[in-house]
């Protein structure tokens, strides 16, 4: 018979909990690229305005929108991943190298839908 501590259900919920972050996250992006991808190809197609050129500035900026949602909410399943894996110096680190990586992404998204460093005020 095993002993179980007052903390494994912790770690078990959040483990749970991770993995709905992670699957949010993948929806959200497959979804995203399959929207944005289906409202250019209309818009691209239609007889009238605004046509493919039009058309493509919007679908790069929705595509990087559903990308920077679903990059947001890996991060915090990972964030969450900290609570169930045991703090080790070597999973502290990849933690720490697998949100940089997110974050710097996430920034050159912002960057590129908004123009400017989300620091920076609206344009104006």
């Amino acid at each position: 018979m095993t002993s179980h501590g007052p903390g494994d259900w912790v770690g078990g919920l959040a483990e749970w909990a991770a993995a709905g972050l992670e699957l949010a996250g993948v929806l959200v992006l497959l979804v995203g690229v399959v929207a944005t991808s289906a409202l250019y190809l209309r818009a691209g197609f239609s007889r009238g305005q605004p046509g493919w050129s039009d058309s493509f500035k919007p679908y790069r900026a929705n595509l990087g929108r559903a990308i920077l949602l679903g990059l947001e909410l890996l991060v915090a399943a990972d964030i969450v991943h900290t609570v169930a894996a045991p703090m080790t110096l070597t999973t502290v680190a990849a933690l720490g190298l697998v949100v940089l990586i997110r974050t710097v992404l996430s920034l050159s998204l912002e960057v590129e839908i908004e123009g400017r460093w989300p620091w920076q005020g609206p344009k104006g």
